[in-house]
């Protein structure tokens, strides 16, 4: 008997620090939307109160599957962001660079201010994306090879190009 209510204490100090790792990404995932508390009361039309979701994020409340999902919905981001990893480990990039960025993540916000127009908030939308796909947070973030083509791409500009320019006296 005492080795069950053992299991069920356990089962519950587990959910508990599992509902507190789902707040975790829960918050994540909206400040990096730039949103507060009540602005997603006001998006999702009162459905996720402030209060509930301040509970849900800072673990004290566990959220339901079809929640989390209607959330992720608003979110407009895949349910799974919203969820923990079991084993989260630093490593290094495609490139072998590790994910030590503070300085270059402020370099890269300043540089971001500097692009005008609706090219800034394509921009920051990519980068968005890529932080949701790889989970990671504002404060750290790798940016490969790929990404800086992919920006290229999309701002239409490339270095090649700039070579390209000078050579013809542009």
């Amino acid at each position: 008997m005492t080795e069950q209510i053992e299991t069920e204490d356990q089962d519950e100090v587990d959910s508990s620090s599992y509902a507190r790792a789902v707040g975790v990404c829960l918050r994540r995932a909206r400040q990096q939307l730039r949103l507060s508390l009540q602005a997603v009361e006001t998006m999702s039309r009162q459905e996720f109160k402030a209060s509930v979701l301040g509970a849900y994020e800072r673990g004290e409340r566990s959220i339901s599957v079809p929640r989390l999902q209607r959330l992720a919905i608003l979110y407009d981001v895949p349910v799974d962001l919203l969820l923990p990893e079991p084993e989260r480990k630093h490593v290094a990039d495609a490139d072998g660079a590790s994910s030590n960025h503070g300085a270059a993540a402020a370099a890269l916000d300043a540089q971001i201010e500097s692009i005008g127009g609706p090219e800034r908030e394509l921009l920051r939308r990519f980068i968005r994306m890529i932080q949701a796909q790889r989970r990671e947070s504002g404060a750290s973030m790798s940016i490969r090879s790929e990404d800086v083509r992919a920006i290229e791409l999309l701002l239409g500009s490339s270095g090649r190009r700039g070579e390209t320019d000078r050579r013809r006296g542009a």
